[in-house]
């Protein structure tokens, strides 16, 4: 599935333009950090690609299909996951999950068989019987994920799934959406907390006051791998790196070491040949990918009107 965001505009009282001829996309297997200050655009253009909003402007394709003219089509390729799930003191877990299967069409068997399945990927079997009031955040956010994901969605929205969680919720909540993304769902995330979004996203939109920013920074021309070793090699590393073909520095990262080398997937498999090549053999070979927090400082204003 490719979702494509197409010159989106969204105009509030008195001309505020809340989102601002905004265009990206993304496609299955990715998992996209949607970042920006607050205020910035991100909560309405994900109402509008969830078809709860409508766009004075642009449109939302869903493999080329418009969500915003066909959006009965977009319902059933769509998981939306909102920052707040309500509560109803008479509605159980389960109660709530085959109210909305139903709501999306499932019917007969399905239901069961749906609502199930994302109560045991969710982590929700052991509270299906418990009133949506009786939860915690982190188990409500669960339920709101589950909801989201109770018809099989393509694509999956979630606007700040993370905010109020506790740091097992949080870890519980990123695992998830890992495994997510890995099964081939396309997934747009919005959070305030950027060292989460990066431990868990391949890519990053940032807006700010409704627009695209290029999140960019120049090419240095240089990258870092982390590198780890088994323990008898690990200690006394340095020296061996730093003698390698291709390798500009080494720095000891606490549990293994980081290497510059040039930016480029060939010096990454040149490093690797050359290593092996030594006799060092890595448990542990990864690019260091770039700090979005430092990115996000590097490329908004902080404006927000």
């Amino acid at each position: 599935m490719k979702v494509e965001v197409s010159g989106l505009v969204k105009t509030f009282n008195r001309g505020f333009r809340a989102v601002d001829d905004l265009s990206f996309s993304f496609a299955s297997g990715q998992v996209i950090g949607f970042v920006g200050p607050n205020g910035a655009g991100k909560t309405t253009t994900m109402r509008i690609m969830a078809t709860l909003d409508t766009p004075d402007c642009g449109d939302v394709l869903l493999d080329g299909v418009s969500a915003i003219d066909h959006p009965e089509e977009a319902h059933r390729a769509i998981g939306f996951m909102p920052d707040d799930l309500p509560s109803r003191s008479d509605t159980t877990v389960d109660e709530h999950l085959d109210f909305f299967a139903r709501a999306y069409g499932l019917r007969g068997a399905a239901i069961r068989k749906s609502v199930e399945g994302v109560e045991d990927f969710t982590g929700l079997t052991g509270f299906r019987d418990r009133t949506l009031d009786a939860l915690s955040k982190g188990m409500k956010q669960r339920v709101s994920l589950a909801r989201a994901l109770v018809h099989d969605p393509a694509v999956l929205i979630m606007d700040e799934p993370a905010n109020g969680l506790d740091p097992r919720a949080r870890i519980e909540l990123r695992e998830l959406v890992k495994a997510l993304g890995e099964n081939g769902k396309a997934i747009l995330i919005s959070s305030h907390i950027l060292s989460e979004l990066e431990e868990m996203c391949t890519d990053s939109v940032i807006i700010e006051r409704g627009r695209r920013v290029d999140a960019k920074l120049k090419d240095s021309g240089e990258t870092w791998i982390k590198l780890r070793f088994l323990p008898e090699v690990n200690e006394n590393a340095q020296q061996a790196l730093l003698e390698t073909p291709g390798v500009l520095a080494a720095e000891n990262s606490g549990s293994g070491w980081r290497v510059k080398i040039a930016s480029g997937d060939p010096a990454a498999a040149a490093l690797a040949e050359n290593l092996f090549a030594k006799h060092l053999v890595p448990i542990l070979f990864e690019p260091e990918l770039g700090k979005l927090e430092d990115i996000f400082m590097h490329v908004t204003k902080g404006n927000l009107a």
